[in-house]
Formats: C-alpha cells, structure tokens, sequence
C-alpha cells in the first residue's frame, strides 16, 4: 500500500512570495518626485509588451528582469508606470510598448508570466505581475464607461481620468475562487475545460458574481459545473493571477454528493480520483498535471502529499 505523505507545506504559492517592492502609491500623483525619481541614476525600467516581458539567464544559472537605466529607456511619456521602490531606495518603472525591444547580444528572449513567473526571483516576478496587470486594464480601458470618451492616464498608470465627465477609472481585478473539492473518501474532483487539450485536468473555478459571497461563489460553480454539492469551504491563500484580470481565491471545499453532471458549456469531464488514481494517470500520461506556477497546482499538491510532474502544456 502507499504511503502518502505531505511535502509541499512549505512550498510557496507562485507570485506570491513577499517582494520587498513598497509600491509607494502616496507618491503616485506627485508628479515632482515621479520626474525626480525617473531621472535618477539609480532608477530601473523594463518594458512590457503584449503581457511579454524581456528576460536573461545570468552567468549562475539565474533568470532576471532585463532591466535598464531610465536614461537608456525608450521614449515613452503616456504609458509610464511607476511600481514602487526597493529597500535600497531604487525605484522601479515598466514601459508600455506595442513590442519589446531587441538586444545587440541577442541572449535575452521574451518571456509570458506563466514562463518567466517560475523563473524569476520574488522581486522581478512581482514587479512583473504588477506591469503585467497595468498593462492588460491599461490596453482595454481606453475610453470612459460613464460618457463614451477617451481618457487619459494618470496616477503614474493606476487611474484613467475621463476630461469630459470627471470620472476616474480604476484597475480592473476580478475576484474568482478555485478549490479542491474532495468527499468522504477523500478522493479530489478535477475537471477538464471544453477548451483545453485531451487529458488536461484541474481544480475547478468560476468567477464571483454580484452580491455573493466566496463561500456561496465555491458552492454555486460546483454545483453548476458538475453538478456536484458542497458543504464546509475552507480559505487556503490567493494569487494575482493577471490573464487578464483575476484575483484567484483558493479554497478546500468537502463535498456531500457525488453523482457527477457535467454542464457540457465549460467543463467536457469531470472524475474523481484517489492518490493512486491520479499517479497511475500522471504516470501513463492520461492526465497532465496543471501549469506549476497556478494556484490550482498548489492546491492539488497540497492534497496529493508532493509535488506534481512538472510536464507542461503547449
């Protein structure tokens, strides 16, 4: 018989380990110190382009931001955006451009978060999500919801401010839950989306609607996606999760049914599985582990007792 055992309870959740980045929004409007600030010596910039950043392997094996001075950064004053300072007083910007730039060495290479977010270290992955979400609210969000005009960027890219009406717009974050549902022998429900490739599976999630809370959220997409019905729904953590705008809640939920009925819109199948179940399918290759920088897979990992295959998707 195997024996289970829980080595993932110190494993960090992807994106979002402590970063040592103040974002320092009280100097978000001062636009003296953003001018001192982008002018001084110590100052470092990237930019991002299409959710992509640029990043290169050090000379140890490491995978970095690749980052410049602001005097060698290219022109750009609109899309600017100010993410905050370092313990040692460094500032930090992001560049919104509509490509990245190119390197004479050639050694650096674009890189999405789902890649570069495993890779990097605490403080280049969190100022990345930051210029990542700004980016895709930025993109999106051109003209005003109120009046239908086009607006401006302020606050160093954290509002857009509509010069007809007056009103200001905020970045977009759309909270969502994801859980681990298990039920009495505990055995986990992993579904798989209409969408994704054959043999793909993960935790389920859905989106928070108007007026509920995470706990009814956990409980009506269960029910609605397959059908199943959940009672005690735990808090695990959460993760910025910018494709383009979500805040993914995590949670552990118990199942108290088990029939499942899949809706057929978004999930095409939904199983059951034991430990041994998901191994013996991790291990023939029926079932492919999720992306490891997703909280889903933590949470998998959390109930299956060690870390998932690191086999990722196309």
């Amino acid at each position: 018989m195997t024996t289970w055992t829980d080595d993932t309870a110190d494993r960090p959740i992807s994106l979002t380990a402590p970063s040592g980045i103040d974002r320092a929004a009280h100097h978000r409007q001062d636009e003296a110190w953003l001018a001192a600030a982008w002018s001084h010596p110590t100052t470092r910039c990237f930019v991002v382009s299409g959710g992509q950043v640029l990043v290169d392997e050090t000379p140890d094996g490491r995978t970095e931001l690749v980052m410049t001075p602001s005097f060698e950064a290219p022109l750009t004053e609109a899309h600017r955006y100010f993410l905050g300072i370092d313990e040692d007083g460094v500032s930090y910007f992001a560049l919104q451009k509509d490509s990245l730039p190119g390197r004479i060495d050639q050694s650096a290479r674009p890189a999405g978060l789902r890649e570069a977010g495993l890779l990097l270290s605490p403080r280049d992955a969190g100022l990345m999500v930051h210029a990542v979400g700004l980016e895709n609210w930025q993109r999106t969000h051109r003209f005003c919801s109120r009046c239908g005009e086009r607006t401006v960027i302020a606050a160093a890219g954290h509002i857009r401010r509509c010069q007809a009406c007056g009103a200001e717009h905020y970045p977009r974050t759309d909270p969502a839950v994801i859980m681990a549902v298990t039920d009495a022998d505990d055995r986990i429900l992993l579904g798989r989306q209409v969408h994704w490739p054959e043999g793909r599976f993960s935790t389920l999630a859905g989106f928070v609607e108007p007026g509920e809370s995470i706990e009814q959220a956990v409980r009506r997409e269960v029910c609605e996606e397959v059908g199943v019905t959940v009672g005690p729904v735990e808090y695990v953590a959460s993760q910025p999760w910018p494709f383009p705008s979500s805040l993914m809640l995590g949670f552990t939920a118990r199942a108290t049914s088990t029939d499942i009925e899949v809706d057929g819109d978004e999930i095409h199948e939904a199983r059951w599985f034991s430990r041994e179940d998901l191994h013996d399918a991790f291990e023939s290759g029926e079932v492919l582990p999720p992306y490891g920088i997703s909280i889903a897979a933590r949470l998998i990992e959390t109930w299956y007792g060690k870390p998932l295959p690191t086999r990722s998707f196309v």
